[in-house]
Order: C-alpha cells, then structure tokens, then sequence
C-alpha cells in the first residue's frame, strides 16, 4: 500500500492507494487548504499562523496513515518550502511526526505532474501542453508520450497572486476592476516569457490539473449546463469577469460552480489562468483530475521495483 503526501503553497493533500496488475486503487484522498505560503511573499518565512495550519494538518494525515499497513509512503514539500527561509523548521517538526519531507525544484514538480497528468490518459503521438497552477509557482511541461520534450516552473500562482494584487482589496468595484486587470496583465507578462520557447514543440492538446483549473473548470461546467468540471473556454472564462468581481464585492452572491471555500482564490486564479491562456494563444484546454500524487505514486512503485527511493528515480529520469 502507497502513500504520497503533496504539501503545496495553498493545499496538503494525502493519497493512499494500492497497485497491482499495472494500476492503482485509491483508497482514501484527503485534503486541506493550509496555505502554507500565505505571506511568503512579504517576509520570506512561513508565517506562525501558516507553520502551526501545517502541522495540524500533518497531524491529521499522521492518523489517516496509522489506519492502513502502509509500505511505502512519499512526502514532497513545492514551492512554499522550496523558499521559506524557514523550511528547515518545519521540516524538522514534521520528522518528529515520522513524516520526512524531500523538497523538489520546479523542474522535478513539474516531472511529477506530467507523470500524473498522463497516468490517465490514452497513448498518443501527439505532443500535449500541461499546466498545473498551484499556490507559489506554475508548473508547465510538454511532452509525447513518457518523454518531457521541455518543462519550465514559473514563480507565479493562486496565492502568490492574491497577496500580491488582492491582499487590500479595493473598496470600490471600478478600482477591483483595475487591480484584476492589472494582474491579467502582469500574469500574460509572466507567460509571456516562455511563449517563443514552447512554440518550438506544436501541441495538439492542452491539459490543465490542479485547483484553479478545477475551480475555473467548474464554473464553466454550470455555464454549459454540465455538473462535471470537464474544460475551459477562453471566451467563455473572460464572459464571467462580472461575475467574480461581484463574487469578490458582495458574500452573498453566489457563482454556479464556486464552492464557497475556493471564493477568495477566484480572482487571482482567473487572472492566472487568463494570462497563460491570452500570452499562449490557447483558446480551449481540458481538466485533468490526475495530477502531482498520482505522478509521485508513477515513481513509488518504479522505486519500489528497482529499490531506490522515489526521489533517485525522479532524477534519474
């Protein structure tokens, strides 16, 4: 029985599953919006209130993990403790729970979410575009097949963009206008710089993972008359603009698709979204359910085959 434990800039997220016969059951999913790198921004530091959020929340995943035989177990620590001045604290905190934490750069977060994010999908000849928004940093990599043709970790996410653009919000509805199109703006700028690189592998298919697709996915879903979170739609995304600024303006207004959890993310996470979609030239991606635990559970079993740790296979592919 495995165990991959994903701790991200906004969401903790446990996965317990079994494999045989070449794929994998899950058994349990748990997660929790920690936003362990709210503030990061500001300070450098993981806050005290975002430390102590952490570990309740490792606390938790301690007693799910009590509850099954589990053989092997993975923890990765992305983007907050990749820079947090005070990571080691906390992943000092964490061991004595009996969870070690391995930290793993951009490009190696990115490998994970490729191997996750094509765990679920058909083979293909075809040369797929993935983005995986997360809280700290923007994972994207294309690829064919098994191969990584390129990967690239942008330092922009969900709740680097809030606390950036939103942390005071404005009063007024026409100025929270101009902050969101400010950070549309300045987030096309971030992708910007990666555009011409991408376009020297052609994609046939763009695959978005992770909570703000999902968040955004949604949103469209109800907009299409779906219950299921299945794509995006560029038009269709910058139709709603009204709608999550009034999401932003008035907390009884209620957006079809939203969970209530997920409001205060809603106007960074556009904008995000917005930017890679404008500075891409991408009018239309899909969902992907499957992303960076089922890529860490990808190279559990392979570490479990040839009896290196997950961490090694990692980098030796």
């Amino acid at each position: 029985m495995y165990a991959c434990i994903d701790l991200g800039s906004n969401s903790f997220h446990l996965l317990i599953a079994n494999w045989h016969d070449g794929r994998h059951d899950i058994v349990e999913r748990f997660s929790d919006k920690v936003q362990l790198g709210e503030g990061l921004a500001d300070g450098g530091r993981l806050t005290d209130d975002a430390f102590a959020r952490g570990l309740r929340c490792l606390h938790t995943f301690r007693h799910a993990l009590d509850r099954y035989p589990i053989q092997h177990c993975w923890a990765v620590g992305t983007n907050a403790l990749r820079i947090a001045s005070n990571a080691d604290e906390f992943l000092k905190a964490a061991s004595q729970l009996g969870i070690n934490i391995d930290i793993v750069s951009g490009l190696e977060e990115a490998a994970l979410v490729y191997a996750g994010v094509t765990s679920a999908l058909p083979e293909s000849p075809e040369p797929r575009l993935i983005i995986d928004i997360g809280g700290g940093s923007t994972e994207l990599v294309i690829g064919q097949d098994d191969t990584r043709l390129q990967s690239h970790s942008m330092p922009i996410g969900c709740i680097s963009w809030r606390d950036r653009w939103f942390a005071e919000q404005p009063a007024d509805a026409n100025e929270l206008e101009k902050r969101l199109d400010l950070a549309l703006q300045s987030a096309e700028q971030v992708f910007a710089q990666v555009t011409q690189a991408l376009a020297a592998n052609p994609w046939s298919d763009v695959y978005a993972s992770s909570g703000t697709a999902k968040m955004l996915a949604g949103v469209c879903a109800q907009r299409m008359g779906s219950s299921s979170p299945n794509s995006v739609d560029l038009p269709l995304l910058k139709s709603f603009k009204p709608d999550i600024l009034q999401v932003a303006c008035d907390p009884t207004y209620v957006l079809p698709g939203l969970k209530n959890g997920r409001r205060e993310l809603v106007l960074p996470g556009w904008a995000v979204l917005c930017g890679f979609m404008q500075a891409t030239g991408v009018q239309s991606l899909r969902f992907s359910p499957s992303a960076l635990r089922e890529g860490m559970l990808h190279y559990m079993v392979k570490a479990a085959i040839s009896g290196d740790s997950p961490l090694h296979e990692l980098r030796a592919n």
